[in-house]
């Protein structure tokens, strides 16, 4: 519980911060230069003492860290080791004139340049090649942070000022993971549907993780891929739910790039180490990735952008994720282009979630002769109907469908949860207790009347291979009967008491003071009650 408070109280500390940019700009932009200086701030932090540390002066004080930090890297007999050390044990190193608690001293100095910043920015992306352009979209140079230079450098020195109040290093890697993902969420909630880009919410994540990986979470070396990752959420998902979160091998591509750095920085922060990253920032489809092993993973986890334009050249009927198929998804509807894509690089006995808009259950001609196609192989294991509002992005209802490729008994396991959900606000979510009751349906793979049903192949086959998910739940209510009895006596009653109303209203009319100005009011209200 001491816990979730500081991560609570982080959270809220971050997310005050963007007061300082919230008029200046909408969140989709200022989301980049508060993630940007978090995540800078979390590595000076985490070096300063960590430097400490190795240097054998341990200390809790930025201040204090800073100074020993200082001191020896002007020392020409220890600068090159200690620098050797942090690069090996950290993978880059900041120097001593451009850490985030040295940009706080310059500031109260009143000799702070953005130019300073920047040099950091530099010399960080320059120490490793995972951090290569990471801060490409923080651009400290920007009108929208102030009309001057002398404007931008007050508004990102504010934004600093207000960052330095909270020390990162007092707080373990969950409880800062989880506030930058409160950041993400939150910069969702503001930018609406631009945050399809990069955030899947947290709840439908959860959901999506503990079916890919039920029953898998003992094991090690556990690979999970997302090829239209986002800001990584989805994937990091896995290790919350794995009892060997370190082993993970985390693979994601990402098309747009301010998104894929938002990616980057999130799993550093989270945590994940160096060598557990296989992220590329690319077209998945119109590039396959991975092509080199490993290729096919324990779980594929997808949110791809719905009904999404792309090529739909014919070349692509020789490629082998789509080839087998005989028909390419729509150019107006990449849907199933996804869905294959992920498809191909699930392991045998892996498992695949993927959340789609739920014309992919029906739609006819191409992507008809697609469905058909999986179906026959038995490759769709369960239909899962979401509630509508869930995501910032759209308010459509979604679908997840689970995909394996060793369901022999080709039957389809429906589970309709458009009611399963909780109003906060304008938007819906799911409760843990809506979670836990999927996760249980899915589990059993048993009927449940009006929420769930098993059908079999030969079922589907007789829907002419359509997975509309009203074809198989049946949800529909009974009215309740309407006692006529009761009603006509009601409205008895009702008439009666308009009737006294009226007389009590006419004796009042009568009592009232008649003069020319008002017998003719006095009047007309007589007329209508009589």
């Amino acid at each position: 519980m001491a816990e979730q408070i500081k991560i609570t109280e982080l959270s809220q500390a971050l997310w005050n911060c963007a007061d300082i940019l919230r008029s200046k700009m909408d969140a989709n932009e200022y989301k980049n230069y508060l993630l940007g200086l978090v995540f800078y701030k979390y590595l000076s932090d985490k070096m300063l003492f960590k430097a400490a540390d190795l240097l054998e002066e341990p200390t809790q004080s930025l201040t204090e860290a800073q100074k020993i930090y200082e001191e020896n890297y002007h020392d020409e007999d220890i600068q090159e080791d200690l620098i050797e050390e942090l690069q090996y044990s950290m993978s880059f190193s900041i120097e001593p004139e451009v850490t985030f608690t040295a940009l706080v001293e310059q500031i109260n100095r009143n000799s702070f340049q953005l130019e300073t910043l920047q040099q950091g920015f530099r010399d960080l992306e320059q120490s490793d090649s995972m951090f290569e352009n990471l801060f490409d979209d923080v651009d400290l140079y920007s009108r929208r942070l102030g009309s001057t230079p002398q404007k931008q450098n007050q508004t990102i020195s504010q934004l600093i000022l207000e960052l330095d109040k909270i020390n990162l290093g007092n707080y373990s890697g969950d409880a800062l993971g989880d506030a930058y993902e409160f950041l993400l969420g939150k910069f969702a909630s503001e930018s609406g549907k631009k945050a399809g880009e990069f955030y899947t919410p947290q709840q439908v994540s959860e959901l999506m993780t503990r079916i890919a990986i039920d029953g898998k979470e003992n094991q090690q070396g556990f690979t999970a891929y997302d090829a239209a990752m986002g800001s990584g959420s989805l994937l990091l998902n896995v290790g919350k739910y794995s009892n060997h979160p370190k082993k993970i091998g985390y693979y994601g591509q990402e098309l747009n790039t301010s998104t894929y750095n938002l990616a980057r920085m999130n799993m550093i922060i989270h945590g994940v180490p160096k060598e557990n990253q296989h992220l590329r920032n690319a077209d998945t489809l119109e590039n396959d990735w991975p092509t080199e092993e490993p290729t096919n993973y324990d779980a594929v986890l997808m949110n791809p952008p719905y009904s999404a334009k792309w090529s739909s050249d014919a070349g692509f009927l020789d490629d082998p994720r789509f080839a087998p198929y005989g028909r390419l998804a729509p150019k107006s509807k990449a849907d199933y282009a996804f869905l294959l894509h992920g498809f191909y690089h699930l392991k045998e006995d892996g498992v695949m979630c993927i959340v789609l808009p739920h014309g992919v259950l029906f739609r006819g001609g191409a992507e008809g002769t697609i469905r058909k196609a999986l179906l026959e192989r038995g490759a769709i294991h369960t239909v899962i109907g979401l509630p509508s509002n869930l995501f910032y992005s759209t308010s459509i209802p979604t679908t997840i469908i689970v995909l394996k490729k060793d369901n022999i008994q080709r039957d389809v396991l429906f589970i309709d949860a458009s009611n399963e959900f909780e109003k906060i606000k304008t938007q819906n979510q799911l409760t843990e207790e809506n979670i836990q009751k999927i996760l249980d349906t899915y589990r059993n793979r048993e009927g449940v009347e009006k929420y769930a049903h098993l059908a079999s192949f030969e079922e589907i086959v007789e829907n002419d291979y359509n997975l509309n998910i009203p074809r198989y739940v049946d949800t529909y209510e009974e009215p309740e009967p309407i006692d006529i009895v009761q009603v006509s006596k009601d409205i008895k009653e009702i008439d009666a008491e308009i009737e006294k109303t009226k007389a009590e209203l006419l004796d009042m009319v009568g009592d009232l003071q008649v003069n020319d100005e008002s017998k003719d009011i006095i009047q007309a209200l007589k007329e209508v009650f009589s």
